[in-house]
């Protein structure tokens, strides 16, 4: 038996999260845990549900993710931003919804490179005249 599913995948600093969503009760999975046993920071969850809510689909949808790389934040952020592109996958007309949400836009802050003669990426050693 094999069960429809839509998947997006989506990325946020160094984070990747492949997400698939299929007709269910609500069930939300990531890496093989209850998503809010994974995601514990405040505004975690409630970053991760903004697209399921503009579609209307909180609780109507399963979701299996498998989430990878970075840190908790840029991990929230992947996996909000693979929901929306299966969202989208599962219901073309939600574009304008999700467009206007600004869940589709892959948010391309990194971390800056290290320079050579700097401390960090900006950051240079105290001057000294003497």
């Amino acid at each position: 038996m094999s069960v429809q599913y839509y998947e997006g995948i989506g990325r946020r600093k160094t984070s990747s999260a492949r997400v698939r969503i299929m007709s269910g009760n609500g069930d939300f999975i990531v890496n093989g845990k209850p998503a809010e046993e994974y995601f514990t920071r405040v505004g975690d969850m409630d970053h991760i549900r903004e697209p399921l809510e503009e579609a209307e689909m909180l609780g109507k949808l399963d979701i299996s993710v498998l989430v990878n790389g970075g840190g908790v934040t840029g991990q929230a952020g992947a996996v909000r931003h693979g929901i929306a592109r299966a969202l989208l996958k599962l219901d073309p007309d939600l574009r304008p919804k999700m467009r206007k949400g600004g869940f589709l836009t892959r948010d391309a802050r990194m971390k800056e490179r290290k320079k050579p003669g700097l401390k960090r990426a900006r950051k240079a050693p105290t001057y000294t005249k003497r």
